[in-house]
């Protein structure tokens, strides 16, 4: 195990510090939204996992979600050195709290999309990707 740079003082201020909502990585797929005219309601607290974004027009969660605490398996997705079980059984719990959540908005009949920190490097590909969300199915008669 290695030692900690920090003091446990330190090392709780700098996590307290740590953000959940209106991050850098939402913010982005915000302005993008908001840039197509698109209307949300933002952390809908009656809904599971209290998603990011919410279009209610189009039955859409959309939760945005930084690599490193939802395990999304890129490069930007490493496992600190120190206490390596203590942050494996932290971010299982949240992966697992995150698929819970996801099933039981799509039991309420809503759809839902997760929006990688990673994926923002392409702006132009996230946008297309909202768009084709939010464009209402074609009737065929």
């Amino acid at each position: 195990m290695c030692a900690d740079t920090v003091t446990a003082e330190q090392r709780s201020k700098l996590m307290a510090r740590i953000k959940g909502k209106n991050t850098k990585p939402e913010m982005i797929v915000r302005s993008i939204c908001h840039a197509m005219g698109l209307r949300f309601r933002l952390h809908r607290r009656d809904l599971p996992g209290t998603p990011d974004l919410v279009f209610p027009k189009h039955r859409l969660c959309l939760f945005v979600h930084g690599c490193f605490w939802h395990r999304h398996g890129c490069k930007y997705a490493s496992t600190p050195k120190t206490r390596p079980e203590y942050w494996t059984q932290k971010f299982d719990t949240n992966a697992s709290r995150d698929e819970r959540c996801i099933n039981k908005l799509k039991l309420m009949d809503w759809r839902v999309d997760v929006i990688w920190e990673c994926e923002l490097k392409d702006l132009n590909r996230i946008k297309e990707r909202i768009q084709l969300l939010t464009t209402p199915p074609i009737k065929r008669a």
